[in-house]
């Protein structure tokens, strides 16, 4: 199994995987091709390291890849990945800079899902995306064991989907936070 986090999403009254999230509740396809087109973005290190680890549930869809480090779209042999500023909540300048980048992406991509594995420039395409009325997905890092993350709870306001990646913070949380396992 490429994921456990795929293995089992209730949708209606039947159970779907991870892939027909984006086919089933998106719902909306690029008219030149029929596939759904997907952005995914994340920070560099593990946030990165977890997108690739599911990424092959996205493979039957347009996909572009952005992260903040120069290199990594070759490292994984990505068609398409782009390069954005890294920025955090410290680096106001570097947060400006990073969601112009961002907008720009969004704009000339043009993607109908947007799904990002964590922190402040996946929120930020995140927040941008629904300002444009993109379907989108907050995946909460496995790392965040004991409470969701700070963009992941800035993210449960208004994504479309929530998913963390321990049980019992969806438990003790409100109902939009999601569990279907850990990707690791």
């Amino acid at each position: 199994m490429i994921m456990t986090i795929g293995g089992a999403i209730l949708h209606g009254s039947r159970r779907s995987s991870f892939r027909g999230i984006f086919v089933t509740q998106a719902a909306v396809h690029a008219p030149s091709t029929g596939k759904t087109v997907i952005l995914a973005v994340s920070s560099g290190g593990g946030h990165w390291e977890q997108l690739m680890i599911i990424r092959k549930a996205f493979s039957a869809h347009s996909l572009t890849f952005a992260n903040t480090i120069e290199g990594l779209g070759e490292k994984y042999n990505l068609a398409d990945c782009t390069v954005i500023s890294d920025c955090n909540r410290n680096k106001p300048l570097s947060t400006v800079k990073c969601a112009g980048q961002v907008w720009s992406l969004i704009s000339s991509r043009k993607p109908d899902v947007i799904v990002s594995t964590g922190a402040l420039p996946g929120l930020l395409a995140l927040a941008l995306g629904k300002l444009r009325g993109r379907y989108c997905i907050w995946i909460d890092s496995v790392a965040n064991a004991e409470k969701l993350s700070m963009s992941g709870k800035v993210a449960s306001y208004f994504c479309d989907l929530c998913v963390v990646q321990w049980q019992h913070i969806a438990d003790n949380s409100n109902s939009k936070l999601k569990y279907f396992g850990s990707v690791l």
